[in-house]
């Protein structure tokens, strides 16, 4: 029976975790008024280049716009380490003054970048738009899955309301704009046509996951997640897992009860590091999952078809992808 030690990872996580990105905000907002007028980053300094200034709190979403933008955008993201835990991000005031300084901005919302509306309030403009894509799509605060990305419901709505706001702030590139998002929503049918492929392969494969990052993905291919939500939601809050729990989620890998393991690469900690080691131990396949676009050699569009190319691989051959 798995014990549940404590956290080692990075940082807490999710609703926890989430806050904490915020914590740091203080000084970095205090510093924001010096600075502005002075700053040095590449967003800011755009303004000048008759660019539209956009900026993406998570660098999938940023991708998105620069897609949908092309030529007449500056873009540039927040939180963009793979490698790194990104809710335990604090702000400084070069991000503060970053934020401060777009005319468009596009966060994910759910709790997840609190510290976005945190800046924005501190420093508000007019003219900035600003996309939530929780509110975009009329997601409750009670949502308790914040990795909105992973679902094929959310790029198509953030295309077309990048492109609809593109449009407002440069009205004479409209029909590019509106191309643009034309082209990638169209784009991602191969990613769909996988998820449906998978869906009608392997109906109801059963997975177990550490956290729910891949879970609207999951949800899509048609997949049934054994690991008890008490044990995900735990992970993500940065909570100790209980002994239930853990005991519970170990069986799911001596039994040989499931098919694949989705391992958040970002967020670890003991427990999770033991149900890869049983994996491994079991010949169980792991698919890994991020919270934060892989750079450089992925785009939203390649990122999501990699994701469930690698489930269809270990469902067909048992076949681990572990990195991407």
């Amino acid at each position: 029976m798995v014990s549940h030690p404590p956290r080692t990872t990075s940082g807490p996580s999710s609703t926890t975790r989430r806050r904490c990105a915020g914590s740091g905000l203080v000084a970095a907002l205090a510093a924001t008024a010096a600075l502005a007028g002075c700053s040095t980053t590449s967003a800011s300094a755009s303004s000048t280049s008759g660019k539209i200034v956009a900026i993406g709190a998570e660098n999938e979403y940023a991708n998105v716009m620069s897609q949908i933008g092309g030529r007449y955008v500056q873009v540039s993201s927040i939180l963009n380490n793979p490698n790194t835990d990104p809710h335990t991000f604090e702000s400084s005031p070069s991000v503060a003054q970053e934020v401060s300084a777009a005319t468009l901005v596009v966060q994910n919302g759910v709790g997840y970048d609190t510290f976005m509306n945190t800046i924005e309030s501190a420093s508000p403009n007019s003219k900035r738009k600003v996309i939530d894509v929780q509110r975009l799509l009329r997601l409750p605060d009670s949502t308790p899955n914040p990795h909105l990305w992973y679902s094929p419901k959310t790029m198509p709505a953030v295309a077309r309301a990048v492109a609809t706001d593109l449009s407002e702030i440069l009205p004479t590139h409209a029909a590019y704009f509106e191309a643009n998002a034309t082209t990638f929503i169209s784009s991602l049918r191969p990613w769909l046509a996988d998820i449906a492929k998978v869906k009608a392969t392997f109906p109801g494969a059963p997975v177990a996951t550490t956290e729910p990052v891949g879970d609207y993905m999951l949800q899509a291919a048609g997949t049934d997640d054994l690991t008890p939500w008490s044990f995900s939601a735990d992970v993500m809050n940065g909570v100790d897992t209980t002994p239930q729990d853990n005991s519970f989620q170990e069986n799911l890998f001596n039994d040989h009860k499931i098919r694949v393991f989705v391992y958040n690469q970002q967020v670890t900690n003991p427990i999770t590091r033991l149900l890869l080691s049983l994996a491994h131990t079991d010949g169980i396949p792991v698919v890994g999952v991020y919270e934060t676009m892989p750079v450089p050699g992925y785009d939203y569009q390649t990122w999501m078809e990699a994701e469930v190319t690698a489930l269809d691989r270990a469902l067909v051959a048992g076949t681990s992808t572990e990195r991407l």
